[in-house]
């Protein structure tokens, strides 16, 4: 298949954006980018059934961040806006949805916490800090500094929502590095957010921010990035190995062509790079292997509006652990932004699975469907059956960043500064939404380009 500088493994959206900056800063660069599956895009899939349109995966990004947002600039796409309803969160406490305020004496005044567990909370000023820098489970961190019922009922539910997680064994310092900071920097959480607030920056501890997609879903980002890159794309091309002889790379590919190549970088997840880099590296492998990848399933519900007695302007729900219940959390998709159903009716999604519970992911579809609509009928309730359905189905969703993922970072820099022109990126190391993903695809870009 001959030769190229640069060959990309994995088509997903690190691979795809790492490659389009390298060609924005040297259009003449010669890059190859294989893709196993027949498609690219990773885990970002939207489809269009019947009028509903479905995230398989991820269903937006956040503002906060500028490369996304300068990303579909350069590609001519415009960022849709989440709506108001966006804004309207809940998280099921003691059986009943309960409303997450948006400001601090809301907060105060709701009954998300008990009184004691809001006193609690306001002792966190005067909590010592740990000094050390150790890496603390987001369970121990939280419930240390802000007690165990703001643990429970709230972190518990988001650490979830996002990583499809256990924070018993999630690592504060990987997963939220932001707010793990605040107590080394200041001292504390509140003391944390007090400082930033008179240094006029961010003083959220959450991830903040709009939320933004595109009017044809997130794939509408992968089908723009396919366009200016699609002669360099290689499709339905499995990498088996790499080897390195006289500062060359050869890619080998299962059709038993292979690819010399200056520059490699591995941007799939840690577990095919796991499979490509062992002949090259076994150590590197090796820990590449024990990157946890969770199972989790997403069941799309289509129900007609007056079915659902809860109401429907709102983004969604989260459950935390503590409520012993099937599905993670519910999002409103039709809710958040603007032709996701047909008029009239509202798309749902539901979220199965994960570290907790990897079997209840794999369930045969009539047993999944029905195992997320017996959850959701009484919290919603919901009168008659659903309409329209869609299942999503991930092996290997949400790499877990857990205790000791700093340390696997720092071991697989080791060991790939003996392997020069070697990279790995993807969402399985500094960060896992799309926003992490750009972000550092393009900061490797200028690291690759020196």
């Amino acid at each position: 298949m001959g030769a190229a500088e640069i060959v990309i493994v994995g088509g997903g959206i690190s691979g795809l954006s790492l490659a389009y900056f390298l060609l924005q800063k040297n259009p003449k660069l010669d890059i190859k980018i294989v893709e196993a599956e027949k498609r690219i895009g990773g885990k970002i899939v939207t489809e269009n059934v019947s009028g509903f349109l479905c995230e398989g995966g991820v269903n937006g990004f956040l503002s906060n961040k500028p490369s996304t947002i300068a990303l579909a600039k350069e590609l001519n796409i415009e960022p849709l806006r989440g709506s108001e309803s966006s804004k309207i969160r809940y998280i099921l406490i003691n059986g009943k949805l309960t409303r997450v305020p948006d400001n601090p004496i809301k907060f105060f005044l709701s009954p998300l916490l008990t009184f004691s567990g809001k006193i609690r909370m306001l002792k966190e000023y005067f909590i010592p800090p740990i000094k050390e820098n150790i890496d603390e489970t987001i369970e121990s961190f939280v419930s240390r500094r802000v007690g165990r019922e703001f643990y429970e009922k709230l972190i518990d539910a988001m650490s979830t929502g996002i990583y499809a997680g256990d924070p018993s064994r999630m690592s504060m310092k990987s997963c939220f590095p932001k707010v793990y900071w605040l107590e080394k920097k200041y001292g504390g959480l509140i003391k944390g957010l007090i400082a930033l607030k008179k240094e006029k920056k961010d003083a959220k501890a959450q991830p903040s921010g709009v939320l933004m997609s595109f009017k044809g879903g997130m794939s509408e980002l992968i089908q723009s990035l396919e366009r200016h890159l699609s002669s360099r794309i290689l499709k339905g091309k499995k990498v088996l190995s790499i080897d390195r002889k006289n500062n060359h790379y050869s890619v080998h590919l299962n059709d038993g062509n292979s690819i010399d190549a200056k520059k490699v970088i591995l941007a799939c997840p840690s577990h095919e790079s796991a499979d490509i880099l062992k002949e090259l590296s076994s150590e590197l492998s090796d820990i590449l292997k024990t990157i946890p990848y969770p199972p989790l399933s997403v069941v799309a519900f289509g129900f007609k509006k007056e079915q659902i007695g809860f109401g429907t302007s709102l983004y969604g729900f989260l459950i935390p652990h503590r409520e012993r219940r099937k599905i993670l959390g519910t999002l409103f998709d039709s809710s958040i932004f603007p032709n996701r159903a047909p008029e009239g009716y509202v798309l749902l999604r539901s979220m199965i699975g994960g570290r907790r519970a990897p079997e209840l992911a794999m369930l045969p579809d009539e047993k999944l469907f029905d195992t997320a609509l017996s959850e959701l009928k009484p919290l919603l309730s919901i009168k008659g059956e659903a309409e329209f359905i869609k299942i999503f189905r991930w092996e290997k969703a949400i790499p877990q960043y857990e205790v000791g993922h700093e340390n696997k970072l720092n071991r697989i820099e080791q060991i790939l500064s003996q392997f020069p022109g070697l990279y790995l990126t993807g969402n399985a190391y500094r960060g896992i939404s799309v926003n992490d993903c750009i972000e550092n695809s393009l900061k490797l870009s200028d690291r690759i380009m020196v």
